[in-house]
């Protein structure tokens, strides 16, 4: 017998398609494509980071005032260092932290430190997102959608210095990158009350404008600033290099080496082991701003997007001048043959 023939009614199945949208829109919520995705006063987010950088240096200090430092070893370097932990790290990492998740709920923010306490936001003190000298230098603004922006967050820099009272060194830092690029960068030395800023293309703290920077030729001997942890490994390949005149600096902390590069007080900062990108995020962004460049020894570029591993492990040159002069001549570094020596 032949099937019979079935007649569907455009109305009831009309209705049938509204019904089942309703019950899904009810269960799930208005789908990702219709919802306008969350967007972000870009100099806002500089004030803010400026705000809270200058926010966790005021519990770096009130740490130490205190003398409950707490201090303890959470690790060790890839070269065997001991990687220190304060109460001053974890205090500067929650105002730090909680700043950003009461003025932008929903931003992408990577810290050194992991520890949160379950907080209520309404207890936390706004944040300053109209500060006076971005106002003034930076006459434009830009809007992102959130989902491209990634804040790295380093609350204390330079800990093993903090607890040896060394505290010139020490800095609290905020980085915004913009689809893995570093585009804010805020460096704060809270013992000496200075903060850094600058957001590529729009402008820079006047700490940086004035600056007095000079390029040197190619054959002058060079000013070097590392790692004061481990001077011995770094000073050779440096020797090596750009010859016995070069000016060696130690010192201690990344946000440190960074800005003395920026102020002009070295020629280059040179690392040559792992180091993490909280270390490095918000320095490598205000070199950007004033054409400088900060790459890995092999000349690649960094991605702060978040969604790659935060240990960068080719090494690390920082400048503001003749950047390839100074990648040609490490080019022979062998990083492999070095990481092998101090193992051995």
């Amino acid at each position: 017998m032949a099937p019979a023939n079935i007649k569907i009614n455009p109305i009831g199945l009309a209705i049938c398609l509204v019904v089942v949208v309703c019950v899904c829109f009810y269960m799930f919520g208005l789908p990702m494509w219709f919802k306008k995705e969350q967007r972000v006063s870009m100099r806002e987010i500089i004030s803010a980071s400026i705000d809270l950088a200058e926010r966790g240096g005021r519990k770096v200090i009130e740490i130490k005032q205190k003398d409950k430092l707490d201090e303890k070893v959470k690790g060790k370097t890839q070269e065997g260092a001991k990687e220190m932990l304060t109460s001053g790290d974890m205090e500067s990492h929650r105002a730090i932290v909680y700043g950003f998740a009461k003025a932008f709920p929903g931003l992408k923010v990577i810290s050194e430190e992991h520890d949160l306490q379950p907080v209520n936001l309404a207890v936390i003190e706004d944040v300053n997102l109209n500060n006076e000298e971005v106002a003034e230098v930076v006459t434009s603004d830009q809007s992102l959608p959130i989902s491209q922006l990634t804040v790295w967050i380093d609350p204390l820099d330079a800990t093993q210095e903090y607890t040896e009272n060394l505290d010139e060194y020490v800095t609290t830092m905020v980085c915004v990158a913009v689809n893995g690029e570093p585009t804010i960068g805020v460096i704060h030395k809270p013992f000496s009350k200075e903060t850094v800023w600058a957001w590529v293309g729009y402008g820079q703290s006047n700490s940086v404008k004035q600056a007095e920077r000079k390029q040197k030729a190619s054959d002058d001997p060079k000013t070097i600033i590392m790692s004061r942890s481990h001077p011995g490994q770094v000073q050779e390949v440096v020797k090596n290099a750009f010859g016995e005149k070069t000016g060696i600096v130690p010192a201690g902390g990344a946000g440190y080496k960074t800005l003395e590069v920026i102020r002009g007080k070295a020629d280059a900062y040179i690392h040559v082991t792992r180091i993490k990108k909280w270390d490095i995020c918000a320095g490598n962004a205000i070199l950007g701003a004033i054409d400088g460049k900060m790459t890995t020894l092999k000349g690649d570029r960094i991605d702060y997007s978040g969604q790659y591993s935060p240990v960068v492990n080719d090494g690390l040159v920082a400048s503001v001048y003749n950047h390839n002069d100074y990648l040609d001549k490490l080019k022979d570094v062998n990083l492999e043959e070095l990481n092998a020596k101090k193992n051995s």
